[in-house]
């Protein structure tokens, strides 16, 4: 994708051969959709059959998304990875092979998903404007504000709000130092109740042990799933923990670890997705703004925006994504509203006659600034975190500050953007007419 300064419009061309024109774009690429594979030696020596679970290979598992993986019968199948995405296959996993062996570096946090259908009564009772609500709500309370009602009432607002309580419960007198003692405490507790809840389901003492998490509640994403646990309870479950070092390598016949190879037919990569990568390698194209500079060269020391949607040299471009920018779980909740700046903006070039809209230099270095500012309290928890996509596989530094959202919150990001709409005059943005 790039700019002619000439016709002031972007020139897009896809790999089947389109060449389109566009006087505005949106790159909405997402933060977590290139596969990830890990760097274990002999990864492409194994003889048998793989996948990674974002390709997840139905013609060879048999069943769907709800499971019924009938075509693992008689395998013995590994899985690499117990994080988000594991939770939610191994279950599956578990139903429809001989054998599975779980692959473990770190245990993730396995809170109650409680999942049930919805009532069709209660549904009928919503009036109008009822998901905005629902949203703003659970936005709310996951960033750390008060709401009179818990609308959601799931397990992320659970966590945010018994933490929360503890905190609140002993910090009206305390100093910055001891609020920061209390919330620590108030973390340590609610991670005992996480791990109070495996020796509940887990019915073998040492399996049970390997499965609790060991640190912070935020180092890594919570989880939550009422099946997983109990999967390691059947006789065709073996958890493997490699103590956080991994897998040792890979061979023809399957995966060692702690030098015991386990004899496989497939391996499942439950391994992620790239995030600390280049934008540009993630999204899967270059985008060339003015006098030819690329994206790539622009952000090679780290991302530089306003308010994470506009970069300096790449006009009437509009980014959506949770660098710089504002982050809740509620990922869609974040798309409405960069979505509703985005038609502010444009809907104001169209209404003014503006042709080119581009990011004033002084105001995108203060907005880096700021987001490398409100970055430092969180750089330092990540520091002392265990490895994952949060703080860069364990390697925060000065790209991962850079590259961080906004510090103060998704509800106070929100506010930024309401108030500077509200301001009326596109503060920050150089204006072209015709």
């Amino acid at each position: 994708m790039s700019w002619d300064n000439d016709s002031e419009r972007w020139i897009i061309s896809t790999n089947r051969g389109d060449r389109m024109r566009a006087r505005f774009v949106c790159m909405a690429n997402g933060p977590l959709h290139r596969p990830k594979l890990p760097a274990i030696a002999g990864i492409g020596s194994f003889k048998g059959h793989t996948f990674h679970t974002s390709r997840w290979d139905y013609a060879y598992t048999g069943g769907d998304s709800d499971g019924g993986l009938v075509g693992l019968q008689g395998k013995r199948v590994g899985i690499i990875g117990t994080g988000a995405t594991a939770v939610q296959c191994i279950p599956h996993l578990a139903e429809g092979s001989e054998h599975l062996f779980v692959f473990q570096r770190t245990p993730s946090s396995i809170d109650v998903r409680n999942n049930r259908a919805t009532d069709p009564e209660w549904v009928d009772t919503l009036e109008p404007g009822w998901q905005k609500r629902r949203m703003e709500n659970f936005n709310t309370l996951v960033s750390g504000g008060f709401e009179p009602e818990d609308m959601v009432n799931d397990g992320w607002t659970d966590i945010i709000g018994k933490l929360l309580v503890m905190v609140r419960r002993g910090a009206a007198d305390l100093s910055p130092e001891g609020i920061s003692n209390t919330l620590e405490l108030a973390d340590f507790e609610k991670m005992e109740q996480i791990r109070s809840r495996v020796d509940t389901i887990v019915n073998d003492p040492a399996t049970a042990e390997a499965l609790k998490p060991y640190y912070r509640q935020f180092c890594k994403r919570p989880c939550f799933h009422d099946d997983y646990l109990p999967a390691f309870n059947r006789s065709n479950v073996t958890l493997v923990d490699t103590h956080g070092r991994g897998v040792e390598r890979i061979t023809e016949r399957g995966v060692v670890v702690d030098g015991v190879e386990y004899e496989l037919d497939c391996i499942v990569y439950a391994t992620g997705f790239e995030v600390g990568t280049d934008y540009v390698r993630r999204s899967g194209y270059e985008l060339i703004g003015r006098d030819g500079i690329t994206l790539t060269e622009k952000w090679a020391d780290g991302a530089s925006t306003l308010h994470g949607m506009h970069s300096r040299g790449f006009p009437n471009c509009f980014i959506f994504s949770n660098t710089q920018s504002g982050f809740t779980v509620n990922f869609p909740h974040m798309i409405d509203e960069q979505s509703k700046h985005l038609a502010y903006i444009v809907t104001h070039a169209l209404e003014n006659d503006i042709t080119v809209i581009e990011a004033n230099a002084d105001a995108e270095d203060a907005w880096v600034q700021t987001i490398i500012d409100l970055s430092q309290n969180n750089q330092k928890f990540l520091e002392a975190c265990t490895p994952g996509y949060y703080n860069n596989e364990g390697k925060p530094g000065d790209r991962s500050t850079r590259n961080a959202s906004y510090g103060g919150g998704a509800i106070a990001f929100i506010k930024v953007l309401e108030a500077w709409r509200a301001e009326g005059n596109l503060a920050g943005l150089e204006l072209s007419k015709a």
